[in-house]
């Protein structure tokens, strides 16, 4: 094997990696908050919405789940234009991931919610809790706390999921990667660093959430 490795012309071009990464950043930030919020929201409509409204949500919840989300992201930057509505690359990005990750949430909350005693609601109307209140104390946080560690797993699979915006030339670590292996023709070491730097995400935000979790779900 004569191969050598040359790392130095791909750290040469740390500016555009950087701009990369933080790209990388925006979107998954921006996407998994649309995206908690959202499917939220979706969850709440499975689980205590009106029929005609759950059976909606469940037909989208299956049209996203079973295709690629390349399809959808293509579907919206390329299909749409054609009756008319125009997006740019990063609109485009952050919606298509966002509708992506809403469908998946929404089942993970769901899930959550319905692990909810209903002795524990039931305890709450006693007590003289408003519907209000039973749904944020009873129901959201002990439903989130059951399901926290499905749900981060999911924002980590969604952040490694951004990477597939570069098929639209988003300028997210993927797409950065790929503009200096057109470069310098150092395929092994642009890909390994890119590697590297979705993995160091990868355990950041891992540490991150599980941090959170311990300032949210076991304060005395």
């Amino acid at each position: 094997m004569s191969y050598t490795f040359q790392f130095r012309d791909v750290f040469a071009q740390r500016d555009a990696i950087l701009d990369g990464l933080v790209v990388t950043l925006e979107l998954s930030a921006v996407t998994i908050t649309l995206g908690f919020v959202l499917g939220t929201l979706a969850a709440v409509v499975l689980v205590y919405g009106r029929p005609w409204a759950r059976r909606i949500m469940r037909m989208y919840i299956e049209v996203i789940r079973n295709t690629p989300l390349i399809v959808q992201l293509f579907l919206i930057f390329f299909g749409l234009p054609g009756i008319g509505i125009r997006l740019d690359v990063m609109t485009a990005s952050v919606l298509a991931l966002t509708i992506n990750l809403t469908a998946y949430t929404a089942e993970i909350v769901r899930a959550g919610f319905e692990s909810v005693p209903k002795s524990q609601l039931e305890a709450g109307v006693s007590l003289g809790l408003t519907g209000p209140q039973i749904f944020r104390h009873v129901v959201l946080l002990p439903a989130i706390k059951a399901v926290y560690p499905s749900l981060t797993s999911q924002f980590v699979l969604l952040m490694l999921a951004t990477s597939i915006v570069s098929q639209i030339s988003a300028a997210d670590l993927f797409h950065a990667g790929s503009i200096i292996q057109s470069r310098t023709f150092r395929d092994f070491e642009v890909y390994t660093v890119i590697s590297l730097l979705y993995l160091s995400l990868t355990l950041l935000m891992r540490g991150g959430f599980s941090l959170l979790y311990h300032l949210l779900f076991r304060r005395p």
